[in-house]
């Protein structure tokens, strides 16, 4: 049988799990169950106003993608204000709380589940959070900073299992106790209002566009985790009208280590090496002149040229 195939997208995912839920299923699995089962309701009920999908549910714990950042992030603090209201009838030692990763990143689609980077990114961060807390990626925090009705705290950089840089990871500071919203309009297909620059790359369906475009999504997720303003610099000589340009720009004026991360390098070649792309592999010699992987690239590149 011809095996399922594979859709590899960008996407805001959310990963929540509930704190403690060993420890309360210990004390009363009877009462825990029920629990678990009214706050998923409200939970699930978000999600699907927030316009999210539901991929994963594995006893306590649930992911969610989401094609806005915007939208993600609001639906989890108001999960989180809803948990709070909901656990004020319960007993301190029968309330259910949960923590909530957000991240932004490439996933693979298959058989009705997700996959990769992105996804281990956001449950790892969920990890990190506080007790009915919310913890996000500095991607998402770029985007939210001035949209949004909290702040973020910087908690520093993380290294993250079987993720080959460390990630710079902030806190969420917002009301926990006030009002949810439950209210989201639907996603205009052609407005960009609502979107952050990297969905915008995604809503538009002219085709002669799409390998540009991924191009340019490839060539940003390799620098924007980056301290070295010299990265941003680079996106800027390649891309001066790019989507991320007015970013990338905020990040030279703001300095940085200037100490580049080997890590990058390696993530954004082994993108490069699954796409087998011209353009991606010209990317990677542009921005890695001296780099590790030049000599592969440029075959791989020459042969790429020679089959088209």
């Amino acid at each position: 049988m011809e095996a399922p195939p594979l859709e590899r997208k960008l996407a805001a995912i959310l990963a929540a799990d509930v704190e403690g839920y060993s420890r309360l299923m210990n004390a009363d699995e009877e009462q825990t169950l029920a629990t678990l089962t009214s706050h998923r309701a409200v939970v699930d009920g978000l999600i699907e106003k927030a316009h999210g999908q539901i991929f994963g549910t594995a006893g306590d714990s649930v992911l969610a993608e989401f094609p806005s950042i915007l939208h993600a992030f609001n639906c989890a603090v108001a999960i989180q204000q809803a948990m709070w209201r909901a656990n004020q009838d319960l007993a301190d030692d029968r309330k259910m709380n949960f923590r909530i990763g957000i991240n932004i990143g490439d996933v693979l689609v298959k058989d009705g589940d997700i996959f990769g980077d992105g996804v281990n990114i956001a449950a790892r961060l969920e990890s990190l959070a506080d007790v009915g807390g919310i913890c996000v990626t500095r991607g998402v925090r770029d985007h939210l900073r001035d949209r949004v009705d909290a702040t973020f705290d910087d908690m520093g950089e993380h290294r993250i299992k079987n993720i080959a840089r460390p990630l710079r990871i902030f806190r969420v500071i917002f009301d926990r106790q006030g009002e949810p919203s439950f209210n989201w309009e639907p996603l205009p297909p052609e407005t960009p209002e609502g979107f952050s620059s990297v969905e915008q790359a995604f809503s538009q369906d002219n085709d002669s566009n799409d390998e540009a475009r991924s191009v340019e999504i490839a060539f940003w997720a390799s620098v924007q985790e980056s301290d070295d303003p010299a990265e941003y610099l680079l996106y800027l000589q390649r891309f001066p009208n790019g989507q991320f340009a007015e970013l990338a720009s905020a990040r030279v004026e703001q300095g940085g280590s200037g100490e580049p991360d080997p890590g990058i390098e390696v993530s954004f070649w082994e993108t490069v090496r699954d796409s087998g792309n011209a353009e991606m592999i010209k990317a990677y010699l542009t921005k890695y002149p001296r780099g590790q992987f030049i000599d592969l690239a440029k075959i791989m590149l020459a042969e790429t040229q020679r089959n088209s």
